[in-house]
């Protein structure tokens, strides 16, 4: 059976009678070796959960008895069948099969894996931002410049940022070859260095764009209202260029663009209308203390998410990746 559904190691078994003959050391130098138990009883099966557990292993286990609860209990994941499973191994366990067909494990598994990458986008993406908020709030008092940022404009875009996160990278699909990789470490931590990495990448570069345009304006006798304009318009623009990029981490921009995602979308165009909104709107214009900007300017601000978009291709690359794999 094991040769037929393709376990490696299909010719090295263990009974349960060889498993009592040896200690937790010499069970634990064999064990990664081993496909398959025979004739195991429950007392058993917790050894075995215990041993991988030992040796770095992620350990999955089924079950559906009562005398199976305790392995269950022990493993990463417990899986107890929800039809035929006894109250107890479902109660031990922390997944439930309500058909009882272990395909739905595979599907778990993506959707899981899917989550998971889901996360560290949306983490990765808030932690840009923030550079960018703190940069643009610090910098024009550290050096005494005229402020770039009041409240009402991070305030903007924070009703940017919170849909992207809980609306926009939660609907994305799974990235490509998700089935491919090998079971992630349990202490792999949700935010890790390649998270840090393309974060830094992407929003010390939107940050630099930005102080480079906000002194080039002050500089070049724009007033300080056109210039916070302008700066934060290159900012939203810039943000929209991040969500677009870390949709995927697996994939380039052209192709990414071509995957629907409605929310986003959705998303896009409501702040971009907000925008247009403060922009062309005198009152409302008056409250984010903005002045109105050149057709030409606009044209920088699609240049500016650009850029960003560029960064980020670079900063996800194959090429940094791979100095980040365990």
């Amino acid at each position: 059976i094991a040769k037929k559904i393709g376990l490696e190691n299909y010719g090295d078994g263990m009974t349960g009678a060889e498993l009592d003959a040896m200690d937790d050391a010499g069970l634990r130098s064999r064990i990664g070796r081993v496909s398959v138990f025979a004739r195991v009883v429950p007392e058993q099966k917790l050894r075995i959960v215990q041993a991988l557990k030992e040796i770095g292993e992620v350990v999955a286990m089924t079950g559906d008895g009562v005398n199976d609860a305790p392995a269950l209990k022990a493993a990463h994941i417990g899986i107890a069948m929800g039809g035929r499973g006894t109250d107890v191994a479902r109660e031990s366990a922390a997944l439930v099969l309500l058909d009882d067909d272990f395909s739905s494990i595979v599907e778990a598994t993506r959707m899981g894996r899917r989550i998971f990458d889901n996360l560290q986008k949306a983490m990765t993406f808030i932690f840009s931002v923030h550079i960018l908020i703190a940069g643009m709030s610090l910098l024009p008092v550290i050096f005494g410049w005229p402020l770039a940022l009041f409240p009402v404009h991070i305030l903007f875009l924070e009703l940017l940022i919170d849909p992207a996160c809980s609306i926009v990278f939660e609907m994305e699909k799974e990235e490509k070859g998700i089935m491919d990789r090998k079971p992630r470490s349990i202490m792999e931590p949700l935010f890790g260095p390649r998270m840090i990495f393309i974060g830094l990448c992407q929003g010390l570069g939107l940050l630099a764009i930005l102080t480079a345009i906000y002194l080039w304006s002050l500089k070049s006798g724009f007033g300080e209202g056109e210039a916070r304009s302008l700066v934060f318009v290159n900012l939203v623009f810039g943000n929209i260029g991040m969500i677009l990029s870390n949709r995927y981490w697996s994939r380039n921009i052209f192709s990414i663009l071509r995957i629907p995602n409605r929310a986003l979308w959705y998303v896009s165009l409501a702040a971009i209308t907000f925008l247009a909104v403060v922009l062309f709107v005198p009152f409302v214009n008056a409250l984010f203390k903005f002045e109105s900007l050149h057709p030409w300017q606009y044209l920088l601000c699609l240049g500016t998410g650009s850029i960003v978009i560029m960064i980020n291709e670079i900063a996800k690359a194959p090429f940094f990746n791979r100095f980040f794999k365990s």
